[in-house]
């Protein structure tokens, strides 16, 4: 299959001018009216300590501000109208020997920078319910998007077009050629997979979801990483509620990763899918998750946060050449027990049956992992966000998590704290 390329995103524009008298562009108030200025400060401090190292300990402490502008549509048949963004941060802590956290760019010396900061956008254009985008965009779909687990996210330049023209059913399609990483302020940085590290020279996908009912939806997506791979994405999502405080859900999700064209990452054939499970009761939630890939080689993927399978978590995404891994996970909301704004969280993964040693002798992970390797994550979080007065919103997060290993991953403690206060200033 040959995901989307630009030609076939403006052939669907077209199309859809042949039908879109009614939507969303309908209801548009203007350029200016219609039109939003966000501004979110975000304080990060993050401590890596690596057990068994000459360097054991990486160390960053820095602010960040992410402020987002996004225009409404012009009036008319079709609406036009930009998006645009500004992101700095400041070093607060980290010395030469504290780098590798990815949180700010680092110097031709291997040292923190002491400040970075980057602008772009994008423009757009609307017919009805159905959006083009070009420029540096945040894309969210399952096989492509940008992540944002640092002090500043990630970007992608391309084109984008996505469409709600449909009660119960949605797509989107996707040309990109750039991305710009969490701790780089360069947005034609190279799409280098996460885990070879190798080149594609462009990511396209095309993929929709449609609710079937309140409870039941379904999600199907399709990408190429040119050169590198065709994967595609299944989703089931149930939801079932017992009571007014209780209910249950099902969240499958798969991939499904065949090597392409040159194939720089040598070849692939990997299946990986995972399928969570959740009660929740009163204040409690109860979660189990079980995890597989099927195949010789890791799970691999473009973008920060193009992973949706259940057992990616703080540290490990869980994803080794044939590993089967299990996760239990509680969360507690102290809203009913009078503290609202309150939660905390818990799980533990474990993962087994690695088995690295029948991967393509010529391919990117070639003697990445040995036989019958395993390891195991702790993951303790608590997070307060005030719910009322002048610091409205303003979100404290501390994190911890335990990773230990046999020897193809890193044994190692790591601990975030996270502030952040967001502001809605148009």
């Amino acid at each position: 299959m040959k995901v989307v390329k630009l030609s076939l995103i403006a052939l669907a524009v077209a199309a859809g001018s042949q039908f879109a008298v009614a939507g969303e562009q309908q209801e548009s108030k203007g350029f200016i009216a219609d039109s939003s200025l966000d501004l979110l400060n975000r304080n990060l401090y993050m401590n890596r300590n690596f057990i068994n190292r000459d360097r054991n300990t990486r160390e960053e402490w820095a602010h960040g501000i992410h402020a987002n502008f996004a225009s409404g549509f012009t009036q008319g048949t079709v609406g036009v109208g930009v998006d645009a963004y500004a992101y700095g941060g400041i070093k607060l802590d980290g010395g030469r020997g504290s780098v590798g956290n990815g949180i700010l760019p680092v110097d031709g010396d291997g040292r923190i920078e002491d400040s970075t900061g980057e602008m772009g956008g994008a423009v757009k254009a609307r017919i009805s319910s159905t959006v083009l985008k070009f420029g540096e965009q945040r894309p969210t779909a399952p096989v492509f998007a940008t992540g944002d687990s640092r002090l500043l996210p990630e970007t992608a330049t391309g084109f984008q077009l996505s469409s709600s023209e449909f009660k119960d059913f949605s797509f989107e399609a996707g040309h990109f050629t750039a991305i710009n990483r969490r701790n780089s302020t360069n947005s034609d940085g190279a799409l280098t997979t996460e885990y070879a590290e190798v080149e594609a020279r462009s990511v396209d996908f095309l993929g929709g979801t449609y609710n079937i009912n309140d409870n039941l939806s379904v999600m199907f997506y399709g990408s190429e990483a040119e050169d590198v791979w065709r994967q595609y994405f299944g989703n089931l999502y149930y939801s079932m509620p017992l009571s007014d405080e209780q209910s249950l859900s099902f969240d499958l999700v798969a991939y499904k990763t065949d090597d392409e064209g040159k194939a720089l990452a040598g070849d692939l054939d990997t299946l990986t899918y995972s399928l969570k499970g959740a009660y929740s009761f009163g204040a409690h939630k109860l979660s189990l998750a079980y995890q597989k890939v099927s195949g010789d080689e890791f799970f691999d993927y473009v973008g920060g946060d193009s992973i949706w399978l259940a057992n990616s978590v703080q540290y490990s995404d869980f994803n080794a050449p044939n590993e089967r891994s299990f996760q239990i996970r509680y969360d507690l909301n102290m809203a009913s027990f009078g503290v609202p704004g309150l939660s905390f969280m818990a799980r533990y993964i474990k993962g087994d049956d690695i088995d690295g040693t029948k991967a393509d002798p010529n391919g990117a992970f070639a003697g990445w992992a040995g036989d019958d390797e395993k390891h195991w994550e702790r993951d303790l979080e608590a997070k307060y966000v005030v719910q009322s007065g002048a610091a409205k919103d303003l979100s404290l997060r501390l994190r911890q998590a335990t990773h230990r290993s046999t020897a193809f991953d890193s044994d190692l403690q790591d601990v975030r704290l996270i502030i952040e206060y967001p502001l809605s200033l148009l």
